[in-house]
């Protein structure tokens, strides 16, 4: 039989592609909870009184992340940018960071003998014991980095890894129950992460959240994105620290931000974010008193001093500064800095921030009439508390909610969604740091390392890096730096590396991702050809409203190809994509004119030049891409002379339809 090349629709996917744009990110996440998810009795349930379920949690110490993350790279990739080198008394510990440098630096230079040892220096203490180079090892083989590719292989690490403490093994494993649907193991393991996570977040002001930075809008660079994430070389960070230099309070307060959050690709420097304040306090701007309040109760860049950060809370509150509110009354739940604890206080101080709209007074709410610490306990109220400030994306709250679900007081029990809620958590842990290292080798043209970087993350599950690592390897190719079972990856290890990171991305939402799956199965493109997967992954796109998956859908429909043949359905896709984008006028039309033909006129010679053009012109499927070929420029005046061949035949019709009958001619007698 033969194979069924592009046809008139298939061009109109072409112009498509090049009119319509692609979205650069997901969805916004929104929390809806109905009466139905509610237990009618749900203060009966008792509470858990483990100590992790009091979420107010203690200050601990600035710098402890990596008690967090134990295995971290972190201190690995710091070491290169400061020139000073980690070592262990254990020699275990010190083959893991050997071999951990020498991985990074193979994928910055590209160089086998790196690669080698890093691989042998990791398997030496992966085979005596060590924790977190059965984590690298499990790396190797789940990616088919340096190692033949066997998952099965890279689990068994990775459960060992865990077993031991590894987070980043931990959240592998979360991942691939959650990827199989096992949510009675996902939601134990995400459980966990979420409690480390929370436990590393700051006290009671809510840090902005800091996503992992998407370097591609699909199908180019986000360049305006990136350029606001170059750190201290950016400009704008520069015009800041011109104007705070020159007295300006606003920049001041805008330099001991980035510093202390570690904002817009600038390193975190508590140091210097504590000099900034101290600046910018000077001019009597509340919310550096509140943030200074939070630095003492941290001993962030400064020795901890409880009362010192009663005392900056206090002003901040008395200039109306409402998200003081909560410092004041965390203090007042611990007993720091003030005489005793004081739960009425507390409760009056969190009430007036969520009073004024503060997140975080809405979640301490929750947790007192959770464990009702002077209150009346009462679990419907806690709920609706914890409703509002996850809604509001803070995300202890989410944690919060989370665990309602799991453990079924106050809400109905719901593994699924008590997975989806901890898994959002625990992708903010200080496991996340792997993602600002690699914007900043990114931006640094190191894109081999960012690539490393990235894999790494995407095997945690995080949707951002499998999409961005997808995009390096598809973009760059041989420049991507792509490491192999033996060296560099040969082209067919590259597609298929891509293809699995563009699924995984598919699978939680990306769009974009769904859309090349598709293309990937429908053109055979690094897999077999097939319409039926081609179809389903445009599905998965079309549910997210997306156009180009509903016209190509649309198509598929019209020419039988993995879908029923179906006329009328590919006439709804068509519609559908035009009121979804209307940017799509021109192809929809073309598309709908190629439905008006095929319908009436079946056997006509026009049908027929329609489905020879891709015979006509056989280059025209592996140049797709390219709109303004020679081939292409003639297929589109072909086309067009159909749509006024279409437009004469109908004036024909009409002609005809009011054209009065013939008389017969009248014989004289």
């Amino acid at each position: 039989m033969p194979r069924r090349r592009w046809t008139f629709s298939a061009l109109s996917l072409l112009l498509f592609l090049a009119l319509l744009p692609i979205a650069s990110s997901l969805r916004p996440y929104f929390l809806v909870i109905t009466k139905d998810d509610f237990k009618d009795s749900p203060d009966s349930d008792t509470p858990d009184d483990s100590p992790d379920w009091d979420d107010f949690g203690d200050p601990g110490s600035a710098s402890d992340e990596d008690d967090h993350d134990p295995g971290s790279w972190r201190p690995v990739l710091e070491s290169f940018s400061s020139s000073s080198n980690s070592s262990s008394d254990d020699p275990r510990e010190a083959l893991y960071i050997s071999g951990i440098r020498a991985l990074i630096s193979a994928a910055s230079s590209g160089d086998p003998d790196d690669l080698d040892s890093a691989s042998s220096d990791i398997e030496a203490a992966a085979s005596a014991g060590h924790p977190h180079a059965q984590s690298a090892l499990a790396f190797f083989f789940g990616t088919g980095l340096a190692r033949p590719q066997r998952r099965p292989k890279s689990f068994l690490y990775h459960h060992f890894a865990a077993e031991a403490g590894n987070m980043q093994s931990k959240m592998v494993l979360a991942y691939t129950y959650f990827r199989q649907d096992l949510y009675d193991k996902a939601v134990e393991l995400y459980a966990e992460l979420a409690e480390a996570a929370v436990a590393s977040f700051f006290i009671w002001k809510e840090p902005p959240v800091i996503e992992p930075v998407r370097i591609h809008s699909g199908t180019e660079e986000n360049k305006e994105l990136l350029r606001k994430s170059r750190g201290e070389d950016n400009e704008d960070f520069q015009i800041t620290e011109y104007q705070a230099h020159k007295g300006n309070a606003v920049a001041m307060y805008g330099m001991g931000l980035l510093y202390y959050y570690g904002l817009r690709g600038v390193r975190r420097d508590y140091a210097k974010a504590v000099y900034w304040f101290s600046k910018a306090v000077e001019k009597g701007d509340p919310r550096v008193m509140e943030l200074l309040g939070e630095i003492y109760a941290r001993g962030a860049g400064v020795e901890r001093n409880y009362t010192k950060a009663f005392e900056w809370l206090k002003l901040a509150s008395r200039q109306q500064y409402y998200s003081a509110y909560n410092g004041l009354g965390y203090l007042y739940v611990k007993g720091y800095g003030v005489e005793k604890k004081n739960f009425t206080k507390a409760r009056e101080y969190f009430g007036k921030a969520a009073e004024n709209k503060e997140p975080g007074g809405h979640y301490n709410l929750g947790v007192l009439y959770l464990k009702g610490m002077g209150v009346k306990r009462d679990v419907t109220l806690a709920c609706k508390h914890f409703l509002a400030a996850a809604n509001a994306g803070q995300p202890k709250a989410l944690y919060q909610v989370a665990k309602l679900f799991q453990k079924g007081i106050g809400l109905k029990k719901n593994i699924q969604m008590a997975t989806l809620l901890y898994k959002t958590v625990a992708e903010r842990g200080p496991w996340s740091s792997l993602s600002r290292w690699a914007l900043e080798s990114y931006l640094k043209g190191d894109v081999g390392k960012a690539l490393l970087l990235y894999s790494r993350m995407a095997e945690l599950g995080y949707e951002v890096a499998q999409s961005n690592a997808a995009w390096i390897i598809d973009k760059y190719g041989e420049q991507s730096m792509c490491m192999g079972e033996s060296g560099f990856c040969t082209d067919m290890e590259r597609h298929l590396r891509a293809h699995s990171l563009w699924w995984q991305a598919s699978e939680q939402g990306n769009e974009h991702a769904a859309l090349l799956i598709g293309d990937a199965y429908y053109y055979g493109r690094g897999t077999e050809r097939d319409y039926e997967r081609a179809a389903e992954a445009y599905m998965h796109a079309q549910s997210q409203s997306n156009a180009q998956a509903m016209f190509n859908l649309g198509y598929m429909h019209e020419h039988g190809q993995g879908l029923p043949l179906d006329l009328h359905l590919a006439k709804r896709y068509y519609d559908q994509a035009l009121v979804i984008d209307p940017a799509a006028k021109l192809p929809v039309t073309l598309a709908l004119t190629s439905l008006w033909i095929r319908k009436n006129y079946a056997d006509s010679f026009l049908v027929k030049l329609i489905d020879a053009l891709p015979e006509i012109f056989p280059r025209i499927e592996a140049r797709v891409e390219e709109v303004l070929m020679d081939e292409g420029n003639a297929t589109i005046l072909t086309l067009f002379a159909c749509l006024l061949a279409v437009l004469y035949l109908r004036e024909r019709q009409r002609r005809h339809a009011v054209a009065p009958p013939l008389q017969p001619d009248v014989v004289p007698n």
